[in-house]
Protein backbone atom coordinates (compact mmCIF):
# COMPACT_ATOMS: atom_id res chain seq x y z
CA UNK A 1 0.00 0.00 0.00
CA UNK A 2 2.80 2.31 0.56
CA UNK A 3 4.46 1.86 -2.64
CA UNK A 4 0.84 2.45 -4.42
CA UNK A 5 0.32 6.09 -2.42
CA UNK A 6 4.15 6.91 -2.96
CA UNK A 7 3.51 6.09 -6.92
CA UNK A 8 0.19 8.57 -7.12
CA UNK A 9 1.97 10.55 -5.34
CA UNK A 10 4.46 11.14 -7.90
CA UNK A 11 2.37 11.05 -10.49
CA UNK A 12 0.26 13.40 -9.27
CA UNK A 13 3.30 16.16 -8.65
CA UNK A 14 4.34 15.55 -11.98
CA UNK A 15 0.54 16.28 -13.00
CA UNK A 16 0.86 19.22 -10.94
CA UNK A 17 4.49 20.39 -12.27
CA UNK A 18 3.41 20.40 -15.99
CA UNK A 19 0.64 22.73 -15.39
CA UNK A 20 2.59 25.21 -13.47
CA UNK A 21 5.29 24.70 -16.19
CA UNK A 22 2.70 25.61 -18.85
CA UNK A 23 1.39 28.30 -17.07
CA UNK A 24 5.11 29.76 -17.31
CA UNK A 25 5.14 29.20 -20.72
CA UNK A 26 1.84 31.44 -20.99
CA UNK A 27 3.14 33.87 -19.08
CA UNK A 28 6.12 34.67 -20.81
CA UNK A 29 4.31 34.59 -24.24
CA UNK A 30 2.79 37.87 -22.45
CA UNK A 31 6.16 39.25 -21.34
CA UNK A 32 6.25 39.31 -17.79
CA UNK A 33 9.31 36.52 -17.66
CA UNK A 34 12.74 36.71 -16.23
CA UNK A 35 15.00 39.28 -17.65
CA UNK A 36 18.72 38.48 -16.34
CA UNK A 37 21.97 40.53 -16.41
CA UNK A 38 24.60 38.66 -18.23
CA UNK A 39 26.69 36.59 -16.35
CA UNK A 40 29.80 33.56 -16.30
CA UNK A 41 29.99 30.47 -14.56
CA UNK A 42 33.20 30.55 -12.56
CA UNK A 43 32.61 27.25 -10.33
CA UNK A 44 30.09 24.98 -10.15
CA UNK A 45 29.71 21.42 -7.54
CA UNK A 46 27.05 18.82 -7.26
CA UNK A 47 24.15 21.22 -6.46
CA UNK A 48 25.48 24.62 -7.08
CA UNK A 49 27.20 26.71 -9.68
CA UNK A 50 28.92 29.79 -8.82
CA UNK A 51 28.19 33.06 -10.92
CA UNK A 52 29.79 36.77 -11.62
CA UNK A 53 27.85 39.56 -13.17
CA UNK A 54 30.12 41.38 -15.57
CA UNK A 55 33.97 41.39 -15.30
CA UNK A 56 36.60 42.05 -12.91
CA UNK A 57 35.76 44.67 -10.42
CA UNK A 58 37.84 46.76 -8.43
CA UNK A 59 34.92 47.23 -5.94
CA UNK A 60 34.21 45.47 -2.95
CA UNK A 61 33.23 41.86 -3.64
CA UNK A 62 29.45 40.94 -2.73
CA UNK A 63 28.18 37.01 -2.69
CA UNK A 64 24.19 36.64 -2.66
CA UNK A 65 22.86 33.51 -1.65
CA UNK A 66 19.15 33.32 -2.47
CA UNK A 67 16.89 31.05 -0.96
CA UNK A 68 17.28 26.94 -2.48
CA UNK A 69 13.84 27.18 -2.58
CA UNK A 70 12.56 29.30 -5.62
CA UNK A 71 14.54 30.58 -8.48
CA UNK A 72 17.53 33.13 -8.04
CA UNK A 73 16.40 35.73 -10.64
CA UNK A 74 14.27 37.51 -7.90
CA UNK A 75 17.61 39.24 -6.97
CA UNK A 76 17.12 40.38 -10.85
CA UNK A 77 13.95 40.53 -12.00
CA UNK A 78 13.24 43.21 -14.67
CA UNK A 79 16.23 46.15 -15.20
CA UNK A 80 14.28 48.48 -13.55
CA UNK A 81 14.01 46.58 -9.96
CA UNK A 82 17.06 44.34 -9.79
CA UNK A 83 19.21 43.67 -7.02
CA UNK A 84 22.06 42.58 -9.31
CA UNK A 85 22.06 45.46 -11.40
CA UNK A 86 22.07 48.06 -8.14
CA UNK A 87 25.35 46.37 -6.57
CA UNK A 88 26.98 46.65 -9.91
CA UNK A 89 26.04 50.44 -10.25
CA UNK A 90 27.68 51.00 -7.21
CA UNK A 91 30.97 49.39 -8.30
CA UNK A 92 30.34 46.17 -6.01
CA UNK A 93 32.06 43.04 -7.88
CA UNK A 94 28.98 40.93 -7.51
CA UNK A 95 28.55 36.94 -7.51
CA UNK A 96 25.70 34.79 -6.62
CA UNK A 97 25.19 30.93 -6.04
CA UNK A 98 22.90 28.91 -8.13
CA UNK A 99 21.13 26.56 -6.31
CA UNK A 100 20.84 23.76 -8.83
CA UNK A 101 18.21 20.72 -8.63
CA UNK A 102 19.73 17.42 -7.11
CA UNK A 103 20.47 14.38 -9.18
CA UNK A 104 18.67 11.39 -8.02
CA UNK A 105 21.12 9.87 -5.27
CA UNK A 106 21.60 13.39 -4.04
CA UNK A 107 18.82 13.39 -1.88
CA UNK A 108 21.50 12.88 1.29
CA UNK A 109 22.69 16.73 1.02
CA UNK A 110 22.15 18.79 4.01
CA UNK A 111 22.64 21.73 5.92
CA UNK A 112 26.47 20.84 5.76
CA UNK A 113 26.67 21.01 2.02
CA UNK A 114 24.59 24.02 1.91
CA UNK A 115 25.33 25.93 4.79
CA UNK A 116 29.24 25.48 5.04
CA UNK A 117 30.28 23.17 2.05
CA UNK A 118 29.10 25.11 -0.99
CA UNK A 119 29.26 28.75 0.55
CA UNK A 120 33.04 28.20 1.50
CA UNK A 121 33.97 27.03 -1.74
CA UNK A 122 32.06 30.11 -3.41
CA UNK A 123 33.96 32.54 -1.14
CA UNK A 124 37.28 31.04 -1.66
CA UNK A 125 36.75 31.54 -5.00
CA UNK A 126 35.63 34.91 -4.79
CA UNK A 127 38.16 36.25 -2.65
CA UNK A 128 41.15 34.28 -4.46
CA UNK A 129 39.82 36.84 -7.56
CA UNK A 130 39.25 39.85 -5.73
CA UNK A 131 42.92 39.47 -4.36
CA UNK A 132 42.66 38.14 -1.56
CA UNK A 133 39.96 40.56 -0.37
CA UNK A 134 36.72 39.87 2.08
CA UNK A 135 33.72 39.83 0.64
CA UNK A 136 30.46 40.62 1.71
CA UNK A 137 27.40 37.84 2.15
CA UNK A 138 23.67 39.13 1.08
CA UNK A 139 21.18 36.55 1.62
CA UNK A 140 17.34 36.49 1.43
CA UNK A 141 14.66 34.15 3.54
CA UNK A 142 16.33 30.92 3.66
CA UNK A 143 19.13 31.88 1.90
CA UNK A 144 20.29 34.80 4.59
CA UNK A 145 19.74 31.45 7.02
CA UNK A 146 22.40 29.80 5.28
CA UNK A 147 24.82 32.90 5.22
CA UNK A 148 24.45 33.08 8.62
CA UNK A 149 25.32 29.62 10.05
CA UNK A 150 28.13 29.90 7.66
CA UNK A 151 29.38 33.31 8.97
CA UNK A 152 29.24 31.92 12.93
CA UNK A 153 31.33 28.77 11.41
CA UNK A 154 34.17 31.30 9.77
CA UNK A 155 33.42 34.54 11.25
CA UNK A 156 36.66 36.19 9.42
CA UNK A 157 35.25 34.53 6.28
CA UNK A 158 33.30 37.63 5.60
CA UNK A 159 33.77 41.24 5.82
CA UNK A 160 30.12 41.94 6.58
CA UNK A 161 26.38 39.98 6.53
CA UNK A 162 23.47 41.82 4.68
CA UNK A 163 20.16 39.42 5.84
CA UNK A 164 16.92 40.56 3.55
CA UNK A 165 13.89 39.06 5.57
CA UNK A 166 15.89 36.12 6.90
CA UNK A 167 14.34 34.50 9.58
CA UNK A 168 17.13 33.43 12.42
CA UNK A 169 15.40 32.82 15.49
CA UNK A 170 11.91 29.96 15.51
CA UNK A 171 10.28 30.09 18.92
CA UNK A 172 6.87 29.90 19.09
CA UNK A 173 4.96 33.65 18.52
CA UNK A 174 8.00 34.84 16.29
CA UNK A 175 5.79 34.28 12.82
CA UNK A 176 2.78 32.75 12.33
CA UNK A 177 4.24 30.86 8.99
CA UNK A 178 6.65 29.38 10.80
CA UNK A 179 4.13 28.23 14.29
CA UNK A 180 2.17 26.49 11.69
CA UNK A 181 5.48 24.59 9.78
CA UNK A 182 5.74 23.69 13.44
CA UNK A 183 1.87 22.46 13.52
CA UNK A 184 2.95 20.23 10.37
CA UNK A 185 3.79 17.06 9.30
CA UNK A 186 6.98 17.51 7.03
CA UNK A 187 6.60 16.88 3.48
CA UNK A 188 9.39 13.63 3.67
CA UNK A 189 8.64 10.38 1.75
CA UNK A 190 10.30 6.99 2.82
CA UNK A 191 11.27 5.94 -0.31
CA UNK A 192 12.02 9.64 -2.44
CA UNK A 193 15.31 11.15 -1.67
CA UNK A 194 14.32 14.59 -3.29
CA UNK A 195 11.19 16.61 -2.79
CA UNK A 196 9.26 18.13 -5.55
CA UNK A 197 9.19 21.64 -5.45
CA UNK A 198 5.41 21.86 -6.27
CA UNK A 199 5.04 19.87 -2.64
CA UNK A 200 7.26 22.40 -0.87
CA UNK A 201 4.42 25.42 -2.42
CA UNK A 202 1.65 23.25 -1.97
CA UNK A 203 2.84 22.92 1.75
CA UNK A 204 3.84 26.49 2.54
CA UNK A 205 0.09 27.32 1.29
CA UNK A 206 -1.21 24.99 3.77
CA UNK A 207 0.92 26.40 6.19
CA UNK A 208 -0.12 30.21 5.50
CA UNK A 209 -2.85 30.69 3.47
CA UNK A 210 -3.36 33.95 4.24
CA UNK A 211 0.36 34.57 2.66
CA UNK A 212 0.62 32.54 -0.22
CA UNK A 213 -3.01 32.76 -1.46
CA UNK A 214 -5.13 35.33 -0.26
CA UNK A 215 -3.16 38.16 -0.22
CA UNK A 216 -1.69 37.42 -3.61
CA UNK A 217 -5.68 37.43 -4.96
CA UNK A 218 -6.12 40.55 -2.74
CA UNK A 219 -2.55 42.48 -4.03
CA UNK A 220 -4.00 41.40 -7.86
CA UNK A 221 -7.06 43.50 -7.68
CA UNK A 222 -5.35 46.51 -6.13
CA UNK A 223 -2.87 46.92 -8.68
CA UNK A 224 -5.14 47.04 -11.51
CA UNK A 225 -5.13 50.79 -11.12
CA UNK A 226 -1.18 50.75 -11.09
CA UNK A 227 0.20 49.51 -14.42
CA UNK A 228 3.87 49.62 -12.78
CA UNK A 229 2.54 47.56 -9.80
CA UNK A 230 0.44 45.20 -12.16
CA UNK A 231 3.24 44.61 -13.86
CA UNK A 232 5.78 43.63 -10.80
CA UNK A 233 2.67 41.80 -9.48
CA UNK A 234 2.55 39.54 -12.88
CA UNK A 235 6.36 39.12 -12.69
CA UNK A 236 6.46 38.12 -9.22
CA UNK A 237 3.38 35.08 -10.12
CA UNK A 238 5.64 34.49 -12.31
CA UNK A 239 8.66 33.76 -10.59
CA UNK A 240 6.58 31.79 -8.22
CA UNK A 241 5.78 29.49 -10.47
CA UNK A 242 9.55 28.18 -11.30
CA UNK A 243 9.68 25.48 -8.43
CA UNK A 244 13.01 23.50 -7.83
CA UNK A 245 13.10 20.19 -6.16
CA UNK A 246 15.12 19.97 -2.71
CA UNK A 247 17.18 17.14 -0.83
CA UNK A 248 14.47 15.32 1.64
CA UNK A 249 17.13 15.76 3.84
CA UNK A 250 17.89 19.52 3.89
CA UNK A 251 14.04 20.21 3.94
CA UNK A 252 14.30 17.70 6.85
CA UNK A 253 16.70 19.24 8.67
CA UNK A 254 15.16 22.72 8.50
CA UNK A 255 11.99 22.09 9.59
CA UNK A 256 12.93 19.62 12.09
CA UNK A 257 16.41 21.55 13.62
CA UNK A 258 15.60 25.13 12.89
CA UNK A 259 11.61 25.68 13.13
CA UNK A 260 10.78 22.76 15.27
CA UNK A 261 13.86 23.04 17.32
CA UNK A 262 14.69 26.52 16.96
CA UNK A 263 18.53 24.99 17.07
CA UNK A 264 19.96 28.48 15.35
CA UNK A 265 18.94 30.90 17.87
CA UNK A 266 19.40 28.63 21.05
CA UNK A 267 23.09 27.69 19.67
CA UNK A 268 22.55 24.34 19.96
CA UNK A 269 22.79 23.69 16.03
CA UNK A 270 25.63 21.06 14.72
CA UNK A 271 26.99 21.81 11.04
CA UNK A 272 30.34 19.75 10.30
CA UNK A 273 30.38 18.62 14.00
CA UNK A 274 30.47 22.56 15.06
CA UNK A 275 28.01 23.85 17.21
CA UNK A 276 26.46 27.19 15.87
CA UNK A 277 24.84 30.00 17.50
CA UNK A 278 24.64 33.87 17.91
CA UNK A 279 27.73 33.44 20.02
CA UNK A 280 29.38 32.54 17.84
CA UNK A 281 28.82 35.14 14.76
CA UNK A 282 30.68 37.88 15.32
CA UNK A 283 30.29 39.10 11.39
CA UNK A 284 28.86 42.64 11.20
CA UNK A 285 24.87 42.25 10.05
CA UNK A 286 22.67 44.37 8.40
CA UNK A 287 19.32 42.62 8.64
CA UNK A 288 15.73 44.35 6.83
CA UNK A 289 12.89 43.61 7.55
CA UNK A 290 9.70 43.98 5.93
CA UNK A 291 6.60 45.14 8.39
CA UNK A 292 4.17 43.30 6.18
CA UNK A 293 6.09 40.13 6.01
CA UNK A 294 4.99 37.01 8.17
CA UNK A 295 7.94 34.53 7.17
CA UNK A 296 10.73 36.50 8.16
CA UNK A 297 9.46 39.30 10.66
CA UNK A 298 11.50 41.46 12.88
CA UNK A 299 10.65 38.93 16.00
CA UNK A 300 12.11 36.82 13.91
CA UNK A 301 15.45 38.42 13.15
CA UNK A 302 15.90 40.68 16.50
CA UNK A 303 16.46 38.17 18.87
CA UNK A 304 19.45 36.34 16.93
CA UNK A 305 20.88 39.94 16.34
CA UNK A 306 21.02 40.66 20.20
CA UNK A 307 22.75 37.78 21.24
CA UNK A 308 25.44 38.02 18.30
CA UNK A 309 29.01 37.93 19.26
CA UNK A 310 29.38 41.55 17.99
CA UNK A 311 27.43 45.05 18.78
CA UNK A 312 28.12 45.81 15.33
CA UNK A 313 24.38 44.95 14.10
CA UNK A 314 21.34 46.92 12.58
CA UNK A 315 18.19 46.86 11.47
CA UNK A 316 16.18 48.62 8.43
CA UNK A 317 12.21 48.28 8.69
CA UNK A 318 10.78 49.11 5.71
CA UNK A 319 6.71 48.88 4.66
CA UNK A 320 4.99 46.59 2.13
CA UNK A 321 3.79 47.78 -1.11
CA UNK A 322 1.11 46.89 -3.85
CA UNK A 323 2.43 45.03 -6.58
CA UNK A 324 4.12 42.65 -4.71
CA UNK A 325 1.96 39.71 -4.31
CA UNK A 326 4.15 37.90 -1.55
CA UNK A 327 5.72 40.54 0.61
CA UNK A 328 8.26 38.44 1.57
CA UNK A 329 9.77 39.80 -1.76
CA UNK A 330 9.18 43.17 -1.10
CA UNK A 331 12.61 44.28 -0.42
CA UNK A 332 13.68 42.30 -4.04
CA UNK A 333 11.12 43.51 -5.38
CA UNK A 334 9.32 46.99 -4.63
CA UNK A 335 9.74 50.20 -6.01
CA UNK A 336 10.19 52.02 -2.34
CA UNK A 337 12.04 49.49 -1.37
CA UNK A 338 14.56 50.21 -3.88
CA UNK A 339 14.18 54.22 -3.60
CA UNK A 340 14.80 54.20 0.14
CA UNK A 341 15.99 50.94 1.58
CA UNK A 342 19.12 49.78 -0.96
CA UNK A 343 20.45 53.23 -0.72
CA UNK A 344 20.89 52.37 2.80
CA UNK A 345 22.09 49.08 2.35
CA UNK A 346 24.52 50.46 -0.23
CA UNK A 347 26.02 53.15 2.26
Amino acid sequence: MASLMDSLGAAYFAVTDGLRHAQANALDALGPGPHETGFHVRASGPHWRLRRYGGLSAGPPLLIVPAPIKRRYIFDLTPSVSAVRTCLNHGLGVYLVEWTPPSSGNGVLGLDEYADEAIAACVAIVSDEAQGAQPFLMGHSLGGTLATIFCALEPEAAKGLVLLGAPLCFEQGCSRFGDAVVAMVPPTSSETDIIAGSLLSQASAVASPDTFLWARCADAAFSLADPFAWEMHARIERWALDETALPRKLVSQMVRWLYCENRLCRGTLTVRGRIVGPAAARTPTLAIVNTADEIGPLASVAPFLARMATADTRIIEHPGEVGVSLQHLAVLASRQAFAHVWPQIMS
